[in-house]
């Protein structure tokens, strides 16, 4: 007489694997197999440095009569005529701090320095003062 498969008792084993924790949005799940390799640092250049080669195009334009006037890039780029002055103040910076500035990169989304920061070394005053400043400035970074 044969038991049915019910009446049998269930067979246990031992199960091995590797697990790895998968965050997305609000939840939590674990999924087989190794972790995936850490993502690369993503960089790009900064938003100052963008800004600052914006403000070198704008006033390369203007020299070159492609556009009569800062006025005029401000309605072309639907910018206000402040922002385009705020921009064009970029240029005031001592040509070594432009150069570092230009090199600066935003490291996963991070930016290290703000354009109203950099606006005020353009304003310190002479290129010495801003040096002086960019100096300060770097140390925070």
């Amino acid at each position: 007489m044969s038991a049915s498969p019910q009446a049998q008792p269930a067979q246990t084993g031992l199960v091995s694997a590797t697990f790895h924790r998968v965050r997305r949005r609000a939840q939590v799940r674990f999924r087989e197999g190794v972790p995936p390799s850490p993502r690369k640092a993503s960089r790009r250049p900064a938003r100052v440095a963008r800004m600052l080669a914006l403000a070198h195009h704008v006033e390369s334009a203007i020299e070159r009569g492609l556009v009569a006037s800062a006025a005029d890039v401000a309605g072309q780029l639907g910018f206000t005529r402040a922002r385009v002055t705020h921009l064009l103040d970029l240029r005031l910076l001592a040509p070594d701090i432009q150069e570092e500035v230009l090199l600066l990169e935003a490291v996963d989304g991070k930016e290290l320095l703000s354009e109203r920061v950099l606006r005020a070394v353009a304003h310190a005053g002479t290129w010495e003062v801003q040096r002086e400043r960019w100096r300060e400035v770097k140390a925070s970074f």
